[in-house]
This record gives structure tokens, sequence and C-alpha cells, in this order.
């Protein structure tokens, strides 16, 4: 089912009651799991999140880690592991083992498993039942390459002489659920590496530490280095590697002979690392060592640095998550990972009252928005006047570690909107008159001047009132046929100041919102954003907002971005019969907030938002 790339609809972390529930449906779906192995999969103290797709599955995942679990209809009735987490845990399902690398060539290109391809154990075929979840292997390797469902049981597969369908296959290694995580860091993991034989077939190998370590002077030696390898100063925990051996360029023997065993063997060690950056992986290395009482240094010069360079008096009283997101954040060090967890105050509203007590800024919990705010900045503190801030480009809030552009993330171009005309059948015959071509879109003084060209091309300017112009056919008809009422008589003439309003009202009325190269034509009046803010039970708040399409806005670029700045869960959905408009979904009451983001980085003028908080009596 993820054999075609496909894009999560959206992202949001798990309540700590979820967590515990997705644990216990784990330990119930697999059940020779121990706690222990759940605790590999999902770490006690690690945000798990979950990303839904389109085609209804979930995809659980510890949060910036690889995916470890996923539900096919997100109902829980149908949940595997996946290839990630069979490297952690292997024996979290029973396997089939594959007769040998040739077939796991048809498995990993998504072909399901035919039980020609099983290798049959001496003690015979194992039990199972029909719909059970069975990993694959492949001959010397412990760890899996794909997981599946049972089409039949054993005892129906023995009446069909070992024939037919096997596994169907759910999840395999490369395919795009493999490959959405490829290349991030798993602490503790271990060492992976895909070793890929042009002949006799793709092999993944799962190697420890200590084994690679006792292949790897004749990996380098093979591939020529002097004995240095290309990952030599990186842990082996970090180190992911692909290679593709060509039998032909390493060795003189024809492709179709059988290589030695022995060499086999040595394969299997063999590392070479693409020339990739270390530098993001560095730092998160940098990140883990620090200390709690570096991390607390690290936020009270964070926080000095903001109130010196950008958090101004005229700005207060300032809610602290905007604090977070936009001051203190974008005065970390570059490649430092600020987070709040890690120090010995767990929360953002603890540090800030701790940081009120010692007198630094006054802070106090607003009861509606559910959090603490800051009111003022003690300049006379004696910690503010000795701090010196740093003469430097701030780091951007937005900055992420990863060096790789992040994928989707909208560009805040400058938005234009201009209220444009199209002609209709009344006004049709005045610019075919002047040359002008109906089909086009004209701005409201093109029209204007078009209007009067008409009149100045047929003389139509009265001669003892040069302020009046005198309605012929044509332009009666275009200003007024349709508008006058039986009985009464049509107007002879019109005042100029008139005449060019009373023209672009009997045309159509469309709007041109172009952002960057981007750029799109509605007919009608322009829709406007609209933003909400309600209850939901257990009182807590959400903030909707809609009409991001009239803008060019993609909805899950602003949700995935609501997500960082407001440090809260977002989702994206679809609105109810109207297809193609979608709406997003804000935990908290963020309501101005949110319309001060829209109208300052996204430029959309505040007549075009509309604001509804449904939560004030």
């Amino acid at each position: 089912m993820f054999k075609k790339a496909i894009e999560a609809k959206s992202l949001q972390r798990l309540s700590g009651a979820d967590r515990k529930k997705l644990k216990r449906t784990v330990k119930e779906k697999f059940s020779q799991a121990s706690d222990a192995d759940i605790d590999i999969i999902f770490p006690p103290k690690a945000e798990i999140t979950v990303a839904k797709f389109p085609n209804r599955a979930h995809v659980y995942a510890v949060e910036g880690d690889f995916p470890m679990i996923f539900d096919i209809d997100g109902r829980g009735t149908e949940i595997y592991p996946t290839v990630y987490a069979l490297w952690k845990v292997p024996n979290l399902l029973p396997a089939f083992l594959l007769k040998g690398g040739e077939v796991s060539r048809f498995v990993i290109g998504g072909a399901d498993l035919m039980f020609p391809g099983i290798s049959i154990p001496p003690e015979g075929l194992p039990s199972f039942s029909v719909g059970e979840p069975w990993a694959v292997k492949v001959p010397g390797n412990p760890a899996p390459i794909a997981v599946g469902t049972t089409t039949m049981s054993s005892s129906e597969a023995l009446k069909a002489s070992l024939r037919g369908k096997a596994l169907r296959i759910t999840h395999y290694y490369r395919d795009s659920l493999w490959e959405s995580a490829e290349g991030h860091h798993v602490p503790n993991a271990g060492f992976f590496e895909d070793v890929v034989l042009e002949d006799p077939a793709f092999v993944s190998v799962c190697q420890t530490p200590e084994a690679h370590e006792a292949t790897s002077s004749a990996s380098n030696d093979l591939h020529g280095d002097g004995g240095r390898g290309n990952g030599e100063g990186q842990s082996l925990e970090i180190q992911y590697a692909r290679i593709q051996l060509d039998v032909n360029a390493s060795t003189e023997v024809d492709q179709k002979d059988e290589i030695p065993e022995e060499i086999t063997a040595d394969m299997s060690g063999l590392k070479v690392v693409d020339t990739i950056s270390f530098e993001d992986i560095n730092a998160e290395q940098q990140q883990h060592t620090l200390s709690i009482e570096e991390i607390d240094a690290l936020l009270d010069k964070c926080l000095l640095q903001a109130l010196h360079t950008t958090v101004k008096d005229k700005d207060l009283p300032m809610p602290g998550s905007t604090l977070w997101s936009s001051h203190v954040l974008p005065c970390r060090p570059s490649g430092i990972t600020l987070d709040i967890k890690k120090s010995s105050h767990k929360k953002l509203s603890k540090w800030l009252q701790s940081k009120s007590s010692a007198g630094l800024i006054s802070a106090k919990e607003d009861k509606h928005k559910k959090e603490v705010v800051l009111t003022r900045v003690n300049r006379g503190h004696p910690d503010y006047m000795s701090f010196r801030p740093d003469k430097r480009q701030p780091q951007s809030a937005d900055h992420r570690n990863d060096s790789a552009p992040v994928e989707g993330r909208q560009e805040k171009l400058q938005l234009e909107v201009v209220e444009i005309y199209k002609p209709s059948t009344h006004v049709n015959p005045i610019f075919t008159s002047v040359g002008d071509d109906p089909g086009n879109f004209y701005s409201a003084t093109e029209a204007t001047d078009v209007v009067f060209r008409y009149a100045e091309n047929q003389n139509l300017v009265k001669p003892t009132d040069k302020a009046a112009v005198v309605l012929d056919a044509v332009l009666c008809d275009a200003l007024y046929k349709g508008t006058v009422k039986k009985g009464s008589s049509y107007p002879t003439e019109i005042h100029k100041k008139d005449l060019g309003p009373t023209f672009i009202s009997r045309m159509q009325v469309h709007h041109r919102v172009s952002r960057g190269n981007e750029s799109a034509v509605r007919k009608g009046a322009l829709k406007t954003v609209q933003i909400v803010t309600e209850r939901r039970q257990g009182n807590k708040k959400v903030t909707r907002v809609s009409g991001l399409e009239s803008f060019l806005m993609d909805a899950e670029a602003l949700a995935s971005e609501l997500q960082k700045k407001f440090a809260c869960s977002t989702s994206v959905a679809e609105l109810p019969g109207k297809k193609g408009q979608h709406e997003v979904l804000v935990q908290g009451g963020v309501i101005h907030d949110l319309g001060k983001i829209l109208v300052e980085q996204y430029g959309i003028p505040k007549r075009y938002i509309e604001v509804l908080d449904k939560t004030r009596k």
C-alpha cells in the first residue's frame, strides 16, 4: 500500500492517554512482544506522532525518528510494525525465510510472497492461520525486509501443495514509507546498511557494530582507501550507507559464475559512505551531550539576548508562546536545538515564572488563553544590565537543523489582490467598437477609458454642456437595457462622473490574486479568510481557519508552520461539501495571533479576514 509516494494530510502529537492506548493495542496485537520490546519501539518519555494519509492509513513514529507502527484503516484493526521497528526488535513477528536473494528482488519490488519462494525448515511448515501478520527475512540476516498478511492457513497451504500466494505484502524495504524516513538518525538503533548486489539480487544486511569492526579493514582494503574508512570519526550508531557492488568491476569473474562463499561473507561488512554532510548529526550529538545545567544557562542567555535585541516594550504584553518562538529560539547558537523539556524547568510556563520570581521580567497567567503572558521587562535588573548581547544576525525561528530544505514549506511571497472586470453581453458592442477584445479582463481605469473613448469617437459629448454625454442607442442599451421599468422612458444623457461607474456596474466582477509567480483569477467578490475560536469537550479551545485557497495558500504548509509557531497540535481536513477547500484546526485559542500572522507574514489585507470568537460570553 506504500508503493507510490504519498503525502500525509496531517501530523499531530499523541496525548499521554493516546500513547498508553497505542502501546496497549500493540501489545495485544503482537503477543510475543514483551514490555521491554514495546519500550524499545516507543521509549517511555518520547513524544509519539501520528501521520494521517489520504488512503486512511495512520503511521505512528517517535518524534524526530523513524516510523514504527502503521495502521492500514486507522481503526486499530490492522496494525503492523514497519521494517524499522523490526530492525530494532527482529522477533516482534514470526517470519518466513526466503530461499535466496533472487526471491528478495521481487519482494522488495512490491510483489507478494509466493509459497515456492519460501524455505521450509526441516521440522516442517510452521503453523499459522489466515490473516496473521508475518515478516519476511533473507538467509543469514536477522533483519526482516518486508511485512505482510497470510492469505491462507498452514493446513490450507499443505492441501494446496504449497502453491499460490503465501503473504500479501503491505510494507517492504525501500517502499515510500521506508523512503520517507531514510537518512534520519535513530539513537541506539545499531548499525544498518544495505548491500546492493547487481548479481544475483538485492540483499538487505543488518550488521551489529561489533561485526562491522571485525570486517571494516577488509572493506577499506577492497575500496582502496588505505585503511581509512569514509565514515572515520563518526559514531557507528549514525553511519547509514548504501553500496552498489559491480561484480564485473571488482573481479574478473563472469557474472554467470558462482561467487565463492568466502567473498560473499567478506562483502557483508563492506561500507562506502556517500558524499554527505554530518554537520547536522554533529549538532544533534552536541545537543545530547549538554547537561541540564548547561541547557538552563543557554536558556537564560537566549532570553537575555532576546530582551536586549528583539523584545520591545511596545510589544508587551506578549504571550509566552510568541516570546519563545519569535524571540528566544532565534537567539540560540547556530546548530543547537533548544528544548525546554530537557531543562530543569521542563515547561515554558515554569521557566518564565521562575524568571518573574527573580525579578528579571513580570509574567502572569492568562486565564482565558491558559498560558503565561510576559507583561514587563525589568531593564534595571542586574542580570539585564550586566549582559552584553552578541552582535550577530539572529537565527531564524523557523530554522531547522536539517540541511535539506523542508518539503512543502510555503514561501511567504508578496501577495497582490486586484479587482478586475470582464465585459458582459451588455457592454460587448462598446469594446468591439473601439477595437478592444471583449474576452479580456480590464481594471476599473481601463474599462472607464474604453467607454470615454467610445463617447469621443461617436462625438457624444454635449456641445452646450461639456460635463454631459448624450446617449446613442448602443451606449444607452449598454448602460440601461433591462434596468428600466416598463412604461418608463430611457435617459437621453448622463453626467461624465456617472458614466464610468455605471459602465463598470454592467460588467462581471472578478479578482486576480498573485503570489510570486503563481496567479489565479476568480469570478465574483473575493471570499474572506474565516478564523473561528470555539470550545470543545473538556473546556478546551480550538481555532479553525478556512478560505486559504482564495489567497493561494497551502493549508498543509500553514498547519506545519503553526504547529511549530504555537507549539501545539494542528490538523487539516477538507470542508464538507466543498471539494478542494480545506480547513486548518489549531489546538488552543490563538485567534488574534493567527490573524496577525496572516496579515504580517502572508500579506492578506485585514478587510479580507473575518474573526469570530465563540468562547466569549
